[in-house]
């Protein structure tokens, strides 16, 4: 990605910014401390065209949001492009009211980073903490005892339910990527996973999911996971529908273990 592709083309594919997560450590940390607020896609295309453009990441809003901030974003700025979803009303046949739901995502440059402006000082927003039985709670998910006596298996999914092996060598790795199964593959009868896991679209899914979790939170493991991913997609490039999917259950995961304001 160049510093001109979002002026030049706003259809940013999210295959392209997963790549660059799973190709980059660290990155998928920087942006999401300096954007959590954000959807993990537009976290990624916020700190790539700051680190293009030479821009200090910090906290972002458009440019009628810093004024009522008391700040001016200054003249010579150029806006930051994000994904925005476009809504549409549909009548409910049932309740014969219209309902809000979403057509189409675009790119917009609306938005400006906190060092393109100048103005009163504003607070450092404090990042949440994620919390498992949080997460678990408002995702409809439950965890039930590991049950396998495979010494390979390091967890399984059934439906909504998910186990993780006392054993496992990275749990929290393992628990994501669980959670991502019963998120994206719920259809399944049942899904387990070994050290000698089948190199299927599906489990890449799962394991970027878990990598993206870990490195937005801090975790140790996203070189295992990063690793995996890069010897299955053996110089090949995970489809955009899959990308769009596993930002989507990241995203799902992350907000749904974090403290409500």
């Amino acid at each position: 990605m160049t510093a001109s592709s979002f002026d030049r083309d706003n259809q940013q594919k999210w295959s392209e910014l997963l790549a660059q997560a799973v190709s980059q450590p660290g990155l998928i940390l920087k942006a999401y401390s300096a954007f959590w607020g954000y959807s993990l896609g537009n976290q990624m295309a916020a700190l790539l065209q700051c680190r293009l453009r030479g821009i200090e990441p910090g906290p972002i809003d458009t440019y009628r949001g810093w004024l009522n901030k008391g700040r001016q974003v200054r003249k010579s700025e150029k806006a930051i492009w994000l994904c925005m979803p476009l809504t549409r009303k549909k009548a409910n046949d049932e309740t014969g009211e219209e309902d809000l739901y979403i057509s189409a995502f675009v790119w917009k440059p609306r938005w400006f980073v906190l060092s393109q402006t100048d103005g009163e000082p504003v607070p450092m927003p404090e990042m949440p903490e994620w919390n498992k039985e949080r997460a678990l709670t408002a995702l409809g998910i439950e965890e039930i005892p590991f049950t396998h006596t495979n010494g390979n298996t390091q967890g399984f999914s059934r439906g909504n339910k998910i186990a993780i092996s006392p054993l496992a060598a990275l749990p929290h790795k393992t628990l994501f990527h669980e959670l991502a199964h019963s998120i994206l593959h719920a259809s399944e009868a049942e899904i387990i996973d070994s050290e000698r896991t089948p190199k299927s679209l599906r489990e890449v899914e799962a394991e970027s999911v878990a990598m993206l979790v870990c490195e937005s939170l801090g975790l140790s493991c996203a070189e295992y996971a990063r690793g995996y991913i890069q010897g299955w997609l053996e110089g090949e490039s995970i489809p955009e529908k899959s990308a769009q999917r596993i930002f989507g259950a990241a995203d799902r995961i992350l907000r749904a273990g974090r403290a409500r304001n």
